[in-house]
C-alpha cells in the first residue's frame, strides 16, 4: 500500500447540485478502492489563468492509501469525466 494525494478541480459553472454529485462520485470511488481516506474540500477558488474560458472552479483534495494500480485507473476516470477541469495525483513519501 502506497500513500497518495489527489487534487481535482470541478467546473463550478455546472451548478451546485452537479458539483456536489461529481465530488460525491469521486470521493466514494476513492473510498471503495482505498483506505484511510481524508477529504478536504477547498471550495470555489479563482484560477491564476482562465481554463476553458472559466475563471474559477471547485477544488477538492483527498489523501488515501491504495495499491499502485488504482491511481492510474483514477486518472483515467478523471480524464473521461465531463466537468473535471484539472486533476493531479501524487505519491507521498512515507
Amino acid at each position: 500500500m502506497n500513500k497518495y494525494e489527489t487534487v481535482f478541480v470541478v467546473n463550478s459553472a455546472l451548478g451546485e447540485e452537479s458539483v456536489k454529485a461529481l465530488v460525491e462520485k469521486f470521493t466514494s470511488l476513492i473510498s471503495s478502492n482505498a483506505e484511510a481516506v481524508e477529504i478536504d474540500t477547498w471550495g470555489n477558488r479563482k484560477f491564476a489563468y482562465p481554463i476553458e474560458d472559466l475563471t474559477e472552479g471547485y477544488y477538492v483534495c483527498v489523501n488515501f492509501k491504495s495499491a499502485p494500480e488504482f491511481p492510474a485507473e483514477l486518472d483515467r476516470i478523471y480524464n473521461i469525466t465531463d466537468g473535471i477541469l484539472r486533476s493531479l495525483i501524487v505519491k507521498c513519501e512515507e
